[in-house]
């Protein structure tokens, strides 16, 4: 049968195959260029006129296309070097009555970091269908997706997880407890070159310091008195291909600090009564709520391993930082606690709301969604209030002693409420000054003193 395509006119043709590819090359068995679209010849600086029936190679850096048209074997996904820049090209043969009379070439990326950024691009939008998708790494329970937040800076750390997912890059994730540090983790991975291998996770700071070598590196049969039998695999060896999820790092011990260091500078690991190193490939995502900078100064940890895991630092702000995106995270923590319980909640008190923002929420987002999940279970109606609460949400002032010192806790205090006055004056600062009762100098200062702008 007559293919359709034959039947449309010549000029409809020629503007298909101009547009159709980023790039596109055509030579006849013997190399010589036959065709070039517009993009290419712009990309080489060259006219048209002056490189049709001419043999590639003298046109292409690097080309292999007259290869491709002689032995009649296709290329896919090609490293070429042009121009200062690493193409990814594929290269077809093209058949008559069984023989090879001709190639065509074409590039989709112009240089490897578009390759990058567009793989971690449909990477994140597969995301959005992954119920749909059989086969889904079970390590991994979160994407990017799950991060909420409308708030500046959320969005600008999503966006940061795009640019650095693709690469094998080390990343320190910081923040205070239950901000969300492991959902950056977890997301980092799901848009890496790695996600179809391991994610493990180990928090440094649970596991007791005398099993904690054996926990990242294994052991081997009868290393110690109770060894198993065959031995055990590390978190390392596990993780190998994959990303090592370094939570709490903050709390690891000296001694295993210096010999992590070891491992991620030598790329390889010694099992505990091993006596030969085993090379492992792994990417480190670290996590921690410590003050790593005075650790160090106090010699309770490594600088020379804070730089080695601190190459792209993560900052999650907390919650009383970000009060903008409270309406978002309740909404949707009520959304997703209903529908596991079964309760009809349809609305939330104004003075729920107040307490909300006026409370610090030392315990950040992981506290939020308890204090949610409590008060559903706890509300008799379809509204929670303030009787729905838990008992220390209604107290009139709630601080977190124990958690923090006086001083903490005062310049948390002080800060709130000089963004809170900010908010209620559309950023007035001489009007906020004036309803707190402090000069405008005193206000300057303390706004300098907090990095309020």
């Amino acid at each position: 049968m007559k293919s359709a395509l034959f039947d449309l006119p010549v000029q409809i043709v020629e503007t298909i195959v101009e547009n159709a590819f980023g790039w596109l090359v055509v030579v006849n068995k013997e190399g010589t260029i036959i065709y070039i679209n517009k993009n290419y010849c712009d990309f080489l600086e060259v006219e048209r006129e002056q490189v049709l029936g001419k043999h590639v190679s003298g046109v292409i850096e690097n080309s292999r296309m007259h290869i491709v048209a002689e032995a009649g074997k296709e290329e896919i996904a090609d490293l070429q070097y042009i121009r200062g820049n690493y193409m990814i090209a594929n290269r077809i043969p093209i058949f008559s009555d069984g023989e090879v009379i001709g190639a065509f070439g074409t590039v989709f990326f112009r240089d490897t970091k578009e390759w990058m950024q567009m793989n971690s691009h449909v990477k994140s939008m597969l995301t959005k269908i992954q119920s749909y998708i059989q086969e889904i790494d079970r390590s991994v329970k979160y994407s990017l997706d799950d991060i909420l937040g409308n708030s500046g800076q959320i969005q600008s750390l999503k966006e940061k997880v795009k640019m650095v997912a693709a690469s094998d890059i080390s990343v320190l994730i910081r923040g205070e407890s239950g901000t969300g540090k492991e959902l950056f983790a977890h997301s980092i991975h799901q848009l890496s070159n790695r996600s179809h291998q391991p994610f493990v996770k180990i928090n440094c700071g649970a596991i007791p310091e005398h099993l904690l070598e054996s926990e990242l590196f294994g052991y081997e049969e009868g290393a110690f008195t109770g060894a198993k039998k065959g031995g055990k695999r590390g978190k390392f060896q596990l993780a190998d291909g994959g990303t090592l999820f370094l939570d709490e790092i903050g709390d690891m011990p000296l001694n295993m600090q210096v010999k992590l260091l070891r491992a991620l500078q030598e790329g390889e690991i010694e099992s505990v009564g091993s006596t030969s190193p085993v090379k492992v490939d792994v990417r480190i995502i670290a996590a921690t709520n410590r003050p790593l900078e005075k650790m160090m100064e106090e010699k309770r940890f490594r600088e020379d391993l804070f730089y080695r895991i601190n190459v792209v630092p993560f900052m999650v702000p907390s919650l009383r930082d970000r009060m903008e995106d409270l309406s978002l995270l309740i909404d949707s923590f009520i959304k997703k606690i209903t529908k596991k319980s079964g309760k009809r909640i349809s609305s939330i008190s104004d003075e729920v709301i107040e307490k909300f923002h006026q409370y610090s929420w030392p315990g950040n987002i992981r506290e939020l969604e308890n204090v949610i999940e409590a008060s559903i279970h706890l509300t008799s109606s379809e509204m929670i209030t303030i009787e729905s609460l838990p008992d220390y949400m209604k107290e009139s002032a709630v601080y977190p002693v124990g958690k923090k010192n006086l001083k903490d806790i005062l310049e948390e205090t002080e800060k709130r409420i000089l963004t809170q006055s900010l908010s209620k004056y559309n950023n007035d600062r001489i009007e906020a000054a004036k309803a707190l009762g402090i000069s405008k100098s005193s206000m300057y200062e303390k706004l300098k003193k907090y990095g309020i702008e």
